[in-house]
C-alpha cells in the first residue's frame, strides 16, 4: 500500500538586495511560483513587511490572487498576515474572498509581525503584538468559519461581525500559526485547533525548540477539546542544491553576501559568523541551511523528521542566494530527486523492476519459446526452398538444416 506523503512548498518573503529592480524582483517571485506549480510543488506561502527594503511583499493577498491566475494546482498560504496590523473583519473578508476566487486553493497563515520597524511605524507597541495576535487569531478563526463574531478589544470593536459569503472551503481556509523559538504559536495552534508553521526550524533555536513547541501545542491542544494534527505541521529551512557540492557553492555566491548582510544589519539575527570563517562552511556544518546535492536535501529533512517525531510539509526558504537560473534547476533538483525519496513515488516502480528482473530467465524463455514455434510454423507452411537466404539466416536456419529435420 502507498503511505503518506510528505508535502513540499516554499515559504516566500521574499528577500532582495537593493542593487535589483523591484517591480522585475516581483515578477519574479511570481515566476517562481508558477515554476513551482509546475514542478508538483503543493505549496508557496508569501510574506507580508512593509519596511527595511528587502522582503518587497506588502500584500499576500493580492500577490496570491495574481498567482492564482497563473497557476493550476499550488495552493497558496499568507505566510504570514500580521495580525496587529489588520482589523478581523477587512482581514477574514479579504481570505474569504481569495478561498471563492482560488476555489480552495487558499490557506491562512497568521502571526504576530517580524519587524519591530513596521509595529513602529503604525505606533503599534512591539512588546503588544503578540496579545493582539491572539486577540485577534481568536475573532478570526470564527469569521472565517461563517460564525457571528462580537468582541470588542483596545484596539478593534466587532459588533455582530460576519462574512457576507459563506466560506468555500468547509469548515473554512486552512489556518496555521507562525512559530519559531518561543511557545506562543504553539499555545494559539493547540488552544484553537490549528496548524503549525516552524519558520526557523533549521536555525539552533528552532531545531531544538521542535519537540518541545510541538509537546506544548499538544498539551494545550488537550486542555481545549482539540487535537493537533502532524500532517498539518510545516518547517522551514534554506535550502539550494546542483549537481556537485562544489557547484552548489559556487552558486550561492551569487547573493549570500547580500542576504546575510541584511540578517546582521537589519533584522539582526546572528545568521553568519563574525570571525572571518567561511558563511558557507558555517551555515552547512551548523545544520541551518543545505548548500549540497540531493543527498544533503534528503539527510537534512531525515535529520528534521528525527527531530521533531514527524512533519507534513517541508518548505525551502525562498532566499535567493543564487543567480534566477541556478535557483530553478535547484527546485527542478528537489522535485526530481528528493520528493519520490519522501512520496514513495518510485517503490511500484523499483517493486515491478526487481519482480521482472528476478523473473527474467522464465520471462526470456517463454518469450524465445513462442518465436521458436512461430519460425517453425512459417517454415512449414512456406517450405524452406522458398524462403530468401537471408530469411533464413535472421532465423537461425538454412535449407539444408530445414530439410534435414
Amino acid at each position: 500500500m502507498a503511505g503518506t506523503k510528505l508535502r513540499f512548498g516554499a515559504f516566500i518573503a521574499p528577500f532582495h538586495p537593493l542593487d535589483e529592480n523591484p517591480t522585475l524582483a516581483l515578477e519574479r517571485d511570481l515566476e517562481l511560483v508558477q515554476w513551482m506549480d509546475k514542478l508538483g510543488y503543493d505549496e508557496a506561502w508569501i510574506g507580508e513587511h512593509h519596511s527595511a527594503g528587502y522582503e518587497l511583499i506588502a500584500s499576500p493577498e493580492l500577490f496570491i490572487a495574481t498567482a492564482a491566475e497563473r497557476t493550476k494546482h499550488i495552493r497558496l498560504g499568507t505566510g504570514v498576515s500580521s495580525l496587529p496590523y489588520h482589523q478581523p473583519l477587512m482581514l477574514a473578508d479579504r481570505i474569504n474572498q481569495l478561498d471563492h476566487i482560488t476555489r480552495g486553493r487558499v490557506m491562512f497563515g497568521a502571526g504576530p509581525g517580524a519587524l519591530p520597524s513596521d509595529a513602529y511605524m503604525m505606533g503599534i507597541d512591539v512588546a503588544k503584538q503578540r496579545d493582539m495576535m491572539d486577540e485577534a487569531l481568536d475573532a478570526l478563526v470564527l469569521l472565517l468559519r461563517g460564525e457571528t463574531v462580537t468582541k470588542k478589544t483596545d484596539w478593534f470593536t466587532l459588533n455582530q461581525a460576519r462574512l457576507q459569503m459563506t466560506p468555500y472551503s468547509r469548515p473554512s481556509v486552512e489556518i496555521s500559526v507562525a512559530s519559531q523559538v518561543s511557545p506562543t504559536g504553539a499555545n494559539a495552534a493547540g488552544r484553537l485547533g490549528l496548524g503549525l508553521l516552524s519558520i526557523g526550524a533549521t536555525s539552533a533555536g528552532g531545531f531544538n525548540a521542535l519537540s518541545s513547541n510541538w509537546a506544548i501545542a499538544e498539551a494545550k491542544a488537550k486542555e481545549s477539546g482539540n487535537v493537533m494534527d502532524r500532517s498539518q505541521w510545516r518547517l522551514v529551512g534554506p535550502v539550494h542544491i546542483a549537481e556537485t557540492r562544489e557547484k552548489a557553492r559556487e552558486n550561492v555566491r551569487f547573493g549570500l553576501e547580500k542576504w546575510l548582510y541584511y540578517f546582521r544589519e537589519v533584522a539582526a539575527l546572528p545568521m553568519a559568523p563574525q570571525d572571518g570563517t567561511d558563511p558557507v562552511d558555517a551555515m552547512i556544518n551548523s545544520g541551518l541551511a543545505v548548500i549540497g546535492t540531493p543527498d544533503d536535501a534528503i539527510a537534512q529533512i531525515e535529520r528534521l523528521q528525527a527531530q521533531s517525531g514527524g512533519f507534513g510539509a517541508f518548505l525551502q526558504l525562498g532566499q535567493n542566494w543564487a543567480n534566477f537560473e541556478n535557483t530553478k534547476i535547484s527546485y527542478e533538483m528537489m522535485a526530481r530527486y528528493v520528493f519520490p525519496k519522501f512520496q514513495g513515488l518510485n517503490d511500484n516502480r523499483e517493486t515491478s523492476l526487481n519482480w521482472a528482473r528476478d523473473n527474467r530467465g522464465e520471462f526470456i524463455g517463454q518469450a524465445m519459446m513462442a518465436v521458436g514455434a512461430r519460425v517453425a510454423q512459417h517454415v512449414a507452411e512456406k517450405g524452406a526452398e522458398n524462403i530468401r537466404p537471408e530469411i533464413l539466416a535472421a532465423m537461425g536456419l538454412d535449407k539444408k538444416t530445414d530439410a534435414a529435420q
